[in-house]
């Protein structure tokens, strides 16, 4: 009896254990509890589980049969576990015992088999935690390999069809048994007899299984998996390094159920498979019937969904492969649907597929980065363009969500894989030299409809808005001090003067090679000097002398970006949303004066 979700393909490293069932009983005691609490399934088979609550999958069919058990690692806990049955076990196989003595031995008959040249695996039980990681096929492989090994013409077993294991095992090259579909209520589940044939080969795993095959005298001399208080005294084995990461790779792989998906699961670079499609279903569900609680009707509209096919055949695989996770998602629209759900009350769904239906340009990843980040999380935006030439460093790590690992990683790099694990199905372009003159003019090709302008180099905020201005595209900006948010609405006012006419009629050209003292007179200039804070006032006279760079802080980035992003999704709505320069001063908001309890609470 098989059981697992889907069929995934095997990681390359798994610590696979064998033995013939006439060995030690306290390790096969310990199969059989492995067996029956998987197979009990949390209750869907009640059939495995005894009234004092423990376990139970005793059979006679074990002594005498071959037993696979699966690990990650030598010392680590049982994963996985597979049985082969030979024709020397001496008692019945499972497949006899379902179809009865005659209609058993008349189906050999009529494939031509003698009774010596057929085995039988079963019991293949993976735990859920290794399901996604290809364990079951793994084991499965093996089984076959085995018995090929053996001397095996055919192999039988019976196999459940509630969660697609008949079809799992049709891609080894197992073909069903007309008329042998019938329920079986100890597995509460259609059970159907499936036939391999050797000479047929391992259908589309046939390498797997020739590798296999050859390895099995190895794991087969292994014997039985030691006690795990001697496993604990050995050394551990060194450690291998893989090498440097990959700092280039920014954008996911979409995958559909299929050759290339198996192919990317064998190779042995997923590290992490996340599979919740079930619970993505009902929240589906939920969105499109709020009032619906029935958890029958549910799931009959979770049904309708999938019209017929294999939970894990539908929607996406996104494969995430600078972090090697592979995640299993809703198709495009259903997902976003669901994602922006939560927005309704605010953002509807009309006005929510506007946005989607938007592309933003993002120039510098500090506080463009919490601006880009809202953006993919609100829904502000389905097509992105970002720039920035800086990488990520130490110091960076105290207002940006990143994390250790993500050191001198470009800031457009690491954005976009941020935004794509909120969104696989995002657009997004990077720049990672920045923007200079030889450049600028791609980021603008093929328009955008909004520009957030985050950088700190005065030539690069004063040509992006030239251009912005020329092609009539909004412009915001927060600087990071006193929650101030600039708006420069380009698109109703084409002949508007840049950045309010601060710096008079400056044109980039002149901006390309200042001497650091003009670039902070401009920067103070752009910033209006006589209302920035006293903190930030102060800094100027002391960079490069006291201080490295400005001060910034992480909640003055998270605010500005929560700022972009009301603008943003303003703007791009036609909501109101005028021109100006604008203060959230958090100090000013937190002041006892502003307290609307002050004097009491009423």
């Amino acid at each position: 009896m098989t059981h697992l979700d889907h069929p995934g393909a095997p990681a390359p490293d798994w610590h696979v254990t064998a033995f013939p069932g006439t060995g030690d009983r306290s390790t096969l005691d310990a199969v059989r509890e492995l067996r029956a609490r998987i197979l009990f399934d949390h209750g869907r088979r009640p059939a495995f589980r005894r009234a004092d609550g423990t376990h139970s999958d005793d059979q006679a069919l074990d002594f005498g049969a071959w037993h696979f058990i699966a690990r990650r690692s030598p010392a680590g806990p049982p994963l996985g576990y597979i049985r082969l049955s030979t024709p020397d076990s001496g008692v019945p196989f499972q497949s006899r015992e379902f179809l009865g003595d005659d209609r058993y031995e008349d189906l050999l008959a009529a494939e031509d088999l003698p009774e010596a040249a057929v085995f039988e695996h079963s019991r293949l039980v993976v735990e859920h935690r290794a399901r996604k990681l290809g364990l079951g096929l793994y084991l499965n492989a093996l089984a076959i390999g085995a018995a090929h090994h053996l001397g095996a013409r055919a192999m039988i077993g019976t196999s459940g069809t509630k969660d697609g294991q008949d079809k799992f095992h049709e891609r080894f090259g197992f073909r069903p048994v007309r008329g042998t579909r019938r329920y079986v209520p100890q597995y509460t589940e259609d059970v159907v007899i499936l036939l391999h044939r050797a000479d047929e080969g391992g259908g589309r795993h046939h390498d797997l299984v020739t590798r296999l095959r050859d390895e099995f005298p190895v794991i087969a001399a292994s014997g039985p998996a030691e006690p795990a208080a001697v496993a604990r005294t050995r050394r551990p084995a060194p450690v291998t390094l893989i090498g440097p990461p990959d700092h280039d790779v920014w954008r996911p792989v979409l995958h559909t159920a299929d050759d290339a998906l198996d192919a990317l699961l064998a190779s042995g670079d997923v590290r992490e498979v996340h599979d919740t499609i079930d619970d993505q279903l009902t929240e589906l569900v939920r969105s499109r019937e709020p009032s619906c609680r029935d958890e029958a009707e549910i799931e009959r509209l979770k049904q309708d969904q999938l019209a017929g096919v294999p939970p894990w055949t539908y929607g996406t695989w996104a494969w995430y492969p600078w972090s090697g996770r592979l995640v299993h998602v809703l198709p495009r629209e259903e997902f976003r649907l669901v994602r922006t759900d939560r927005n309704r009350g605010r953002i509807e769904r009309p006005d929510q597929r506007r946005l989607f239906g938007k592309r933003i340009g993002v120039i510098g990843l500090s506080v463009g980065n919490s601006a880009a980040l809202t953006f993919a999380l609100e829904g502000i935006g389905g097509a992105f363009r970002l720039a920035d030439f800086d990488a990520f460093g130490l110091s960076n790590l105290n207002r940006l969500r990143a994390g250790v690992h993500d050191l001198g990683v470009n800031k457009t790099v690491l954005s976009a894989r941020q935004m794509f694990e909120i969104d696989p199905y995002l657009d997004i372009e990077i720049q990672r030299d920045g923007l200079n003159p030889d450049t600028i003019e791609d980021f603008f090709r093929g328009g955008i409809d909004l520009l957030v302008e985050e950088c700190d180099t005065p030539w690069v905020k004063i040509a992006a808005r030239e251009h912005a201005r020329d092609l009539g595209i909004p412009v915001v900006m927060d600087c990071n001090d006193r929650g101030m948010l600039d708006v420069e609405r380009f698109d109703h006012e084409p002949d508007r003067p840049l950045l309010h006419g601060l710096l008079g009629d400056v044109k980039s050209v002149d901006l390309l090679d200042l001497a650091p003292r003009d670039k902070v007179d401009l920067i103070l200039a752009m910033v209006d000097a006589g209302r920035i804070s006293p903190e930030l006032a102060a800094s100027f006279g002391e960079l490069g002398r006291t201080l490295s760079s400005w001060p910034q802080l992480a909640s003055g980035v998270a605010l500005g970006g929560a700022l972009c992003g009301e603008a943003a999704r303003r703007v791009l709505l036609g909501e109101p949303c005028a021109s100006g320069r604008f203060y959230t001063d958090l100090g000013e908001q937190l002041h006892p004066s502003r307290d609307v309890y002050a004097g009491g609470v009423r």
